[in-house]
């Protein structure tokens, strides 16, 4: 790879970055957020599955 090639590549790259960082903070969740989102899908994981281990259980019975 020649000298031009690996400074495109580079300034490249760094657009690339700087692009998905600003996405990133323009995305408007804060972590907190995001914590408390994943917690809440989570239960509501935990709580499916239990309704389905509750429902083989009954007919199995």
């Amino acid at each position: 790879m020649d000298s031009k090639t690996s400074t495109t590549l580079m300034t490249g790259l760094a657009a690339t970055m700087a692009v998905g960082a600003a996405a990133y903070l323009m995305s408007g969740s804060s972590p907190k957020a995001r914590k408390k989102q994943l917690q809440r899908k989570a239960g509501q994981a935990i709580q499916a599955v239990g309704e389905v281990v509750d429902g083989l259980s009954t007919m199995m019975k």
